[in-house]
């Protein structure tokens, strides 16, 4: 519930907000309130959480905070179960209030305009229903005087959040739906409280290490869960997805891994030290951190087969933590040197040139993470030790610029994620008496008040899907080629064999030849007019149990081909067309579709 603070004469929202170490635009949000932003005493103004714990020094009494906090000493007593006659100790950590839990009804206002004015809102929209299940009120009629509750509700934004809770009993993958405000558990018994879920770019499946060290999968739209790898070593792994959703890539004892749905193959690359492997945006490269050969640990790229290995960085301080490409590929961000000192710094890979980030006051800096339009960074920055330990939410720009506070945390740190939008922020918060969080937040950037989402269980880690809604998808039918494909629903028929949409395109085709599937390929690979590029990459494959290859454009690809990328599978039995044999069909696709699409192909 929201908390309420009665304006003083002589109080300013400025004065207020640096009581309790708010943010002023998150105050002055919370209210809905409009310039000048005036404010009169006996006014109610809700309250985001602030820092609400204070060390006792010598001649206070809890008369005295009570009075300069402008709360009643009985919230002070109540909150730290104090005794008559009410002393309290220098150096002891006091719960301070920043208010009362009700709203007092003035005359002529409405549950509706009670709900918009405090963000009891659900898609924009003011939601009183809230007001009246948590008051037990029978009507939307309320009288003057009446004291109310005044609850946060559902943001009704798109997508998914998925998190790692012990809520059912055991630690598990739920999933928060922001337009209901409901949690759905989506595994039973197999997380752990260092299970964190990962995305794949559909938002189809969540990848996460859970029980046993074991890596699983979780496919959302069949309700299945697979086992892919178990871990021997410690279990703190980053797991990152294939643009195409096929593919998932990981570090285990000094190797890259490698693992591709659609063929159950694994294929394992050598790196000794290598951490935060992540795919590049075709698909066909990767990054990640390893030492060289002096043992300074440096960011490299490299082709997905183990070619190209080349060094990005010329670092000569200390270990690159936490390293994450944005996703327009222009930057990496990374923390060093370690837990107790965390700096942020951004690397931009056309010129080399390295940013950092202002942080916390504490240089104290976890979880950065980039905005899906790579416009911005959203981490936790520890802070104010004195008063206990509370976090900042904070986002910066690429290079560093307009470092702000949005909210606070009374955890140590917390893990922070946007959501699809690239407008709002969710976080944990609820470490008052423990040191894990009980309570999910959310705050936008543009109407920065926090929401509570979730509460009442432990919470260790959370995770925005990467669209608002799961990407709908077509069925493609060719009887001629006795073919069946799923493609994306914006897609459009430019021909029968030939489908475009913004994002990429697909078309078919078939070979008539008594070649090898190996020969074909080249063939197609590598023909006079180059494609695919001088040096396009094939990589041997099973499709519908039938062998298969795809070809894979180099960087020289010419623009005009828009990355095509290729797929050849032999027929399971051979396709008569107008008198001629076909024993092979191909797929031309964008690189970044091409696995996609090959995992919903169906011969007829």
């Amino acid at each position: 519930m929201q908390l309420f603070y009665t304006v003083r004469p002589g109080d300013t929202l400025y004065r207020i907000a640096r009581r309790w170490q708010l943010p002023l635009e998150s105050l002055i949000a919370a209210n809905h309130l409009t310039a000048p932003y005036t404010i009169y005493a006996g006014q109610q103004l809700s309250v985001p959480p602030g820092i609400d714990k204070v060390r006792v020094k010598p001649g206070d009494s809890v008369f005295g905070l009570a009075q300069f906090f402008g709360i009643p000493p009985s919230l002070i007593i109540e909150a730290n179960q104090l005794r008559p006659p009410y002393a309290i100790q220098a150096g002891q950590l006091l719960k301070v209030p920043q208010g009362t839990p009700y709203y007092t009804v003035q005359s002529g206002e409405t549950l509706f305009e009670i709900g918009r004015r405090f963000n009891v809102t659900t898609g924009g929209r003011s939601n009183p229903e809230l007001i009246k299940k948590v008051n037990h009120l029978s009507s939307n009629t309320v009288a003057p005087g009446r004291k109310l509750l005044i609850p946060y509700a559902p943001p009704g934004d798109g997508g998914f959040i998925a998190y790692t809770s012990n809520r059912g009993g055991t630690y598990d993958i739920w999933l928060y739906n922001p337009d209901n405000g409901e949690s759905l558990q989506v595994t039973t018994g197999l997380g752990e409280p260092f299970s964190v879920p990962f995305w794949s770019p559909d938002s189809q499946k969540v990848a996460f290490v859970g029980k046993n060290k074991i890596l699983y999968v979780i496919h959302l739209t069949e309700r299945s869960i697979s086992r892919i790898d178990q871990f021997e070593e410690e279990v703190s792994i980053y797991v990152n997805w294939s643009p195409d959703s096929q593919s998932l890539t990981y570090t285990s004892q000094n190797q890259i891994i490698l693992y591709h749905f659609p063929t159950h193959q694994s294929q394992k690359i050598s790196q000794p030290g290598a951490t935060d492997v992540q795919w590049l945006a075709d698909g066909t490269e990767l990054l990640f951190q390893a030492p060289d050969e002096a043992g300074v640990s440096q960011l490299y790229r490299m082709g997905s087969n183990g070619s190209r290995r080349r060094q990005i960085t010329q670092n000569t301080g200390g270990p690159l933590h936490y390293v994450r490409l944005s996703p327009d590929e222009a930057f990496v961000l990374f923390t060093t040197p370690g837990a107790s000192i965390s700096l942020i710094y951004t690397l931009e890979l056309s010129t080399g040139r390295i940013f950092e980030i202002k942080g916390g006051p504490l240089a104290k800096n976890y979880f950065p993470v980039w905005s899906p339009d790579s416009s911005a960074i959203a981490y936790s920055a520890t802070a104010f030790e004195e008063a206990g330990y509370f976090s900042l939410i904070r986002t910066s720009g690429k290079q560093g610029e307009n470092d702000h506070t949005k909210a606070l945390s009374n955890c140590f740190a917390t893990p922070v994620t946007w959501s699809p939008d690239s407008r709002k922020v969710a976080y944990l918060s609820g470490c008052s008496t423990e040191e894990t969080a009980n309570e999910m937040w959310m705050v936008d950037l543009k109407h920065p008040v926090p929401i509570q989402l979730v509460k009442g269980a432990f919470i260790t880690a959370l995770q925005w899907s990467p669209s608002s809604r799961p990407p709908s998808k077509k069925t493609y039918t060719n009887s001629v080629y006795h073919v069946q494909i799923q493609y994306p629903s914006p897609w459009k028929r430019v021909s029968d064999e030939r489908y475009e949409g913004p994002d990429g395109f697909f078309q078919i085709s078939a070979v008539a030849s008594q070649k090898s599937i190996y020969d074909i390929c080249r063939d197609e690979a590598f023909h006079s007019l180059q494609p695919y590029g001088s040096s396009p990459r094939l990589v041997g494959a099973n499709i519908q149990q039938q062998e298969a290859c795809f070809i894979f454009p180099s960087e020289d690809q010419p623009p005009e081909m828009n990355g095509q990328a290729a797929l050849i599978v032999r027929y399971p039995k051979p396709v008569e067309m107008e008198g001629t044999t076909y024993n092979f069909f191909i797929l031309w696709a964008d690189r970044l579709h091409i696995n996609q699409l090959s995992t919903t192909l169906i011969f007829l």
